[in-house]
C-alpha cells in the first residue's frame, strides 16, 4: 500500500481487477447458462400446452357441438401464449449475446495482460469486439438465416400457424367459402412470420450498434 493518500499499488490494483473480472466472467457465464435454460423451459411449455390443446381436440371432435367453443378457448390462449413466449425468448436471444461480448472482452484482457505472445484466449484479440466475432468463437455465424435456428423463432413460426389457422376458422364462421378462408389463413400466417423474424433481425441489428 502507498503511504500518502491510502491507495492501493499498481501490483494491489492489478491484482483487484484480475479478481473482479474473474467474478465477473463467472457470474456472466452464469448467466448465460440461466437464460439458455429459461429459454427452452419457456419453449417447452409452450410447446407442451399446445401438444395438450391437439389432445383434447381429438376428444371433442367427435362431438360438433363441443368442437366450437374448445376452439374458441383453446385457440386465443394458445395464440396469446406463444406471442408472450415469443417475446420473452427474444429478450433471452438479446441478453445472451450481450453476455457472450462480456465475456469476450474479459478474455480479450487475459490474453494483453497476462498470456501476451501464448496462444491462450488469442481468439478473443483476433477480431473485433462486435457481437458477429464474440458468437464466431463459439463456432456461430449470425445473420438472417442464423435466426430461423434460434428458439425465438421456433415459437415464433407455430405462433404464426396458430394466427393463420385462427383466421380461417373465423372468416369461415362468417360465410367465406373454404378455399378462400384457407388461403387467407396462409398469407396471415405467412406475414405474421415474416413479422416476426424481422422483429428478431432488428434486435440484432441493434446490438451491432
Amino acid at each position: 500500500m502507498t503511504g500518502g493518500g491510502g491507495g492501493m499499488d499498481e501490483d494491489a490494483r492489478e491484482q483487484a481487477l484480475l479478481t473482479a473480472l474473474t467474478t465477473e466472467h463467472f457470474v456472466l457465464q452464469t448467466s448465460r447458462s440461466a437464460t439458455i435454460a429459461e429459454s427452452v423451459g419457456r419453449a417447452t411449455v409452450f410447446l407442451s400446452t399446445l401438444s395438450a390443446a391437439l389432445i383434447g381436440l381429438g376428444f371433442v371432435s367427435s362431438g360438433s357441438h363441443l368442437l366450437r367453443p374448445y376452439l374458441g378457448a383453446v385457440l386465443p390462449t394458445l395464440i396469446v401464449t406463444g406471442l408472450l413466449t415469443f417475446a420473452r425468448l427474444a429478450q433471452n436471444m438479446v441478453e445472451n449475446s450481450l453476455d457472450l461480448q462480456r465475456i469476450q472482452q474479459i478474455r480479450a484482457y487475459y490474453h494483453r495482460r497476462l498470456v501476451r505472445d501464448e496462444d491462450f484466449f488469442a481468439d478473443a484479440v483476433s477480431g473485433g469486439s462486435g457481437p458477429q466475432e464474440a458468437w464466431a468463437a463459439v463456432g456461430a455465424r449470425p445473420g438472417r438465416r442464423h435466426l430461423l435456428l434460434t428458439a425465438a423463432a421456433l415459437v415464433g413460426v407455430v405462433t404464426a400457424l396458430l394466427l393463420g389457422l385462427g383466421v380461417t376458422l373465423l372468416v369461415g364462421l362468417g360465410g367465406m367459402s373454404a378455399g378462400p378462408a384457407i388461403a387467407l389463413g396462409v398469407v396471415v400466417a405467412l406475414a405474421a412470420f415474416a413479422a416476426a423474424i424481422a422483429y428478431l433481425d432488428r434486435i440484432s441489428v441493434s446490438l451491432n450498434r
